[in-house]
This record gives C-alpha cells, sequence and structure tokens, in this order.
C-alpha cells in the first residue's frame, strides 16, 4: 500500500539516477559516519519520517525552523538527527545543485538507520517535493501517548490505513529511547487501585524496574529504552515484549510513514527555511 501511495505521488526508484547519481550513496555514507558517533540518531530519524509523514504527507516540513512550526513541538523538538539531513543536504547541494530535495534525503535516511541496526533494506522511491508549511498545531494529528489503542486506531483509519498498518508500525519502537516524562504518569498515578501506584495492567516487576529507573520527582528527559533486551537492534525482540506485558508504558508516539499530498514548493536548497 505504502508503495501504491508513494508511486501515485509520481516517485519512482532511481528518480535520480541521471540528475544525481550519486544522491543516494552521499546520504547513505553521512548516515553512517553520524551514526558511528552517535548511534541514537538511527531511532530519531526513523521517527523523524514518521513524524513527518503523518502529518502532511512526506514533505520534510518537520525541518523547517520558526516560532511554531511542527520542530518546535514537544515529540519534534527531542528527536536526534536533525544535523544529519543538514550534513546531507549541504553535500547533495555541492554536487547537485537544486536537484536532490529534503523530503527524500530524509526518506532515505530512514531506510539507512534501519539497516544500521542490523534490520533488512528496501528500495525506496524519490522523487517527492519539499513542503512550505509548517505549522505546530499539525502535530496534534500524530498518535499520542496517552491515546487509547481505539484511538489510535481511528488516526490511522483517518489517514487510510489499517490495524495491520498500525502494529507493524509499532514495531519501529524495537529501536531506540523514551523520555521518562512520556511514560511516568503510569507508574504513579494509580494510587487509588494499585499498592505501587502504577498502572494495574502493567507488568509488575516491570514496573518496580521503570520507577527506579524514573523516580516520580526524577529528570523526565532521561532517556529509557523502548525495546528491552535490544534497543540498538532493528529486531522483533519489540513485540516479543508486548505479548509478555512489558509494553503498555510505550504505547508512544509514532506508528505511520502515511503519505498524502501538501503543499509543495520544488526543491528547498536549506531544509531549514523556505525558499
Amino acid at each position: 500500500m505504502a508503495a501504491a501511495l508513494v508511486q501515485g505521488q509520481g516517485t519512482r526508484v532511481g528518480f535520480y539516477s541521471r540528475t544525481c547519481p550519486p544522491a543516494e550513496s552521499i546520504v547513505q555514507k553521512t548516515v553512517q559516519s553520524h551514526f558511528q558517533s552517535n548511534p541514537a540518531i538511527a531511532p530519531g530519524l526513523l521517527r523523524m519520517h514518521f513524524h513527518d509523514c503523518f502529518v502532511r504527507g512526506c514533505d520534510a516540513s518537520i525541518l523547517i525552523n520558526g516560532t511554531s512550526t511542527e520542530k518546535t513541538t514537544v515529540p519534534n523538538s527531542l528527536l536526534n538527527g536533525y544535523d544529519v539531513i543538514d550534513d546531507a543536504k549541504t553535500q547533495l547541494e555541492a554536487a547537485c545543485p537544486g536537484v536532490v530535495s529534503c523530503a527524500d534525503i530524509l526518506a532515505l535516511a530512514a531506510r539507512d538507520s534501519v539497516v544500521l541496526t542490523k534490520g533488512l533494506t528496501w528500495k525506496v522511491p524519490t522523487g517527492r517535493r519539499d513542503g512550505r508549511v509548517s505549522l505546530a498545531s499539525d502535530v496534534n494529528n500524530l498518535p499520542s501517548p496517552r491515546d487509547s489503542i481505539e484511538a489510535q486506531k481511528q488516526k490511522f483509519a483517518d489517514k487510510g490505513l489499517t490495524d495491520q498498518d498500525l502494529v507493524t508500525l509499532v514495531g519501529g519502537h524495537t529501536i531506540g529511547t523514551s523520555a521518562c516524562q512520556f511514560f511516568r504518569y503510569r507508574l504513579y498515578n494509580f494510587s487509588t487501585t494499585t499498592a505501587n501506584g502504577a498502572d494495574p495492567s502493567m507488568d509488575a516487576k516491570f514496573v518496580t524496574q521503570l520507577q527506579a529507573l524514573c523516580p516520580s520527582d526524577g529528570d523526565g528527559s532521561k532517556r529509557i529504552a523502548l525495546d528491552t533486551g535490544s534497543p540498538n537492534r532493528f529486531d522483533a525482540t519489540f513485540f516479543t515484549n508486548l505479548k509478555n506485558g512489558l509494553w503498555e508504558v510505550y504505547g508512544e508516539d509514532e506508528q505511520h510513514w502515511g503519505e498524502e499530498l501538501g503543499l509543495r514548493v520544488k526543491i528547498r536548497r536549506v531544509c531549514t527555511v523556505i525558499n
């Protein structure tokens, strides 16, 4: 389905084969270089791609700087990897000025991040165009940490996506971390129903571990692995944890790379500003 959507935008595999042959290689080498010094950029770029696509389509609007843009919101401001996209864009502008879109750089970087964390590779259709609108208020459309399962299913349905799409893309949480502030309320806000104050649907031993890592009065920005056991490897462990009851705390913020047509310009020469 995703392939059909992007093909419908006029994208295709090898879009830059004539206009900028080294495009994909430049992105790949840039991501790899940054990953070697900071592996946290891999989950950051993967989530960034989703956050971009779910709001206005895959138009790189998440990258635009400003006082009230998508980038300024809590779910987006904490993401790692913005510097990776800027670095790749600088190199691509030097090699092929005005050719490769920021939206395609982000899509390629997300794929390369999965590969670097031992996940499977895939061919990325390219040819996206960059957006010229970025509003913080639009980020409210993202699935929220506090959404019920039904609410998340509805948000996906609103994008033409199925329950299977949601479950599949939740698997993106197999790499990376979450800040304590996003799930701490589930560890301490249920004192009327449980002795330890935690959501009763959570595994008791897991609660003890999380409460030690995220005290009620502790640093809310502290990062905790989303996938207990293999947080730096793109594998199926996340789903194993789901079945074992080690998942409720991580009904976090991103589930799909849904693609819709938003307002586009041709190519942004600098990803952080509108031409």
